[in-house]
């Protein structure tokens, strides 16, 4: 069986209006009908359009929005626009995937997709880049010597034959009205149009053929969304387009006010998600990737709750299958068997070695005494990037060995002249603008320790919003699969 199939051959039918009535049509806010939206996607795949065309429209949909059936057909279009994948029929149900809104310190698909694998899951995440202050799954993954993102639909499906999981770059194959889209969005001011965000994620999905998808749709300070309200928006439309499009959808709505663990940067990620492999790391790492983990396992049918989920993904943390998977992920994806080994069984010097580091590594001391109320990531980004760890346009080279280490976590107390943070970097010197940016990232009071707030904040379901507590099974909601009945 090939690994893809063709694109819906085109529609006999031709589109009521011509393109410029399209863009008017939209601006005054009105409905485009199905053949529109199906014209207007083909186009943009096939270059047929003028730029000034398509921001237009890109415009109009931001300022006029779209409504839900508007939305799924946009990104059911979007995902016919190049190849779709195809699957063994025996894989149905366990292909899944995970999608994040994007954070600080997010590594949460390197540790996941090997352990739903150990779990018995198939996983063909497609996985993008950084741009901006977020950091890209692919840039963490290419810090490790030999990894190749670039795998056809031929070897994913060896990959996921061979290993069970795979994460690689979007290829030139697959919805290609989507780059086009995406690259215009960012210099149009529309990147924040809910439709587009929308059809960006799905349509992307929707061409894996996968059978389940949880969405991390963060909010907090360094995401997206500031507030919890506006995320919420956002993963209620990703669900209920989902959900239309034959997905079993979840979103999960978590915090990023402050850094997702303790290390932020390529290189110094890989190593955190190695801890948690080893089931170590930081204790919010590990919540996030077993509560996402729960989820896809509980949404494929494979535990009878998010909660029982949770607990599977933990113990192949825990019992070093999921670490066998990720050491075999890297070998089918380039990587030599001994850079491999030494990345997953050896110590932490070790791995350094293999990944490399930067010429300076130099600690920051807390300006007083004090209890860490938050550690805001934005500003240790927003550094970091300037030091080399991100890019300001596409195909920039970064370098992998900026990055940070948080000495001490929220809710703790410090001593005045204690490190806080270590800075890895390889300029001469950090300016005095960029000290004073990291120091006031720490934020003390004279208070009491305690212990910090879960990442997680709640679910969206098909059905709405739903707590943490409810969906780990803590209320006797039993088989809590069957509140995802409509989908």
């Amino acid at each position: 069986m090939p690994c893809f199939a063709p694109a819906a051959p085109d529609p006999t039918e031709q589109p009521r209006s011509s393109f410029p009535e399209l863009i008017r049509k939209k601006r005054d806010g009105e409905k485009l009908q199905d053949e529109e939206i199906r014209h207007f996607i083909r186009a943009v795949s096939r270059g047929g359009l003028q730029e000034g065309q398509l921001g237009a429209m890109l415009m109009a949909i931001r300022l006029q929005g779209m409504d839900p059936d508007e939305t799924l057909v946009l990104t059911r279009e979007m995902a016919v626009s190049g190849r779709v994948l195809e699957w063994p029929p025996s894989w149905h149900r366990l292909l899944v995937d995970k999608h994040s809104t994007g954070g600080v310190g997010d590594k949460v698909s390197l540790p996941l997709s090997p352990a739903l694998a150990a779990c018995g899951c198939k996983v063909p995440m497609i996985s993008g880049r950084g741009l901006g202050h977020t950091g890209g799954t692919l840039d963490k993954l290419e810090s490790v010597p030999g990894f190749n993102v670039s795998q056809s639909p031929e070897q994913m499906r060896c990959l996921l034959e061979q290993v069970g999981c795979c994460i690689v770059g979007q290829s030139e194959e697959l919805v290609p009205a989507d780059k086009v889209l995406y690259s215009l969005r960012d210099i149009t001011a529309t990147v924040d149009s809910l439709p587009l965000i929308t059809g960006s994620i799905l349509s992307k999905k929707a061409a894996e053929k996968v059978s389940a998808l949880v969405l991390d749709v963060k909010f907090g300070s360094a995401a997206l969304y500031a507030t919890l309200e506006s995320a919420r928006g956002l993963a209620q439309n990703l669900v209920s387009v989902g959900s239309r499009l034959g997905i079993c959808t979840v979103a999960v709505l978590s915090r990023m006010d402050g850094p997702l663990g303790q290390r932020v940067g390529n290189s110094l990620e890989v190593l955190e998600s190695l801890q948690c492999l080893e089931g170590r790391g930081p204790a919010d790492l590990r919540e996030l990737v077993t509560t996402l983990g729960g989820s896809l396992l509980w949404q494929c049918g494979e535990a009878s709750s998010v909660g029982q989920g949770a607990v599977r993904i933990g113990a192949a943390l825990d019992d070093g299958s999921a670490l066998r998977k990720f050491q075999a992920m890297l070998q089918a994806q380039g990587v030599a068997a001994s850079v491999a080994q030494a990345l997953c069984t050896g110590t932490e010097e070790q791995r350094y070695q293999v990944l490399g580091r930067a010429r300076t590594q130099e600690e920051l001391p807390a300006a007083k005494d004090g209890t860490v109320q938050r550690i805001e990531a934005l500003p240790i980004a927003q550094v970091l990037h300037k030091l080399g760890s991100g890019r300001t346009q596409r195909g920039q080279p970064i370098n992998p060995h900026v990055g940070a280490e948080l000495l001490v976590m929220e809710g703790q107390r410090v001593a005045k002249g204690s490190p806080w943070i270590r800075i890895h970097y390889d300029t001469p010197e950090l300016s005095d603008d960029q000290r004073r940016a990291l120091q006031e990232a720490l934020v003390l009071a004279d208070s009491e320790p305690f212990t910090p707030s879960r990442k997680v904040a709640e679910f969206v379901l098909p059905q709405g919003s739903r707590s943490l507590e409810d969906l780990m099974g803590e209320k006797g909601l039993g088989d809590s699969r069957a509140l995802l009945s409509s989908t």
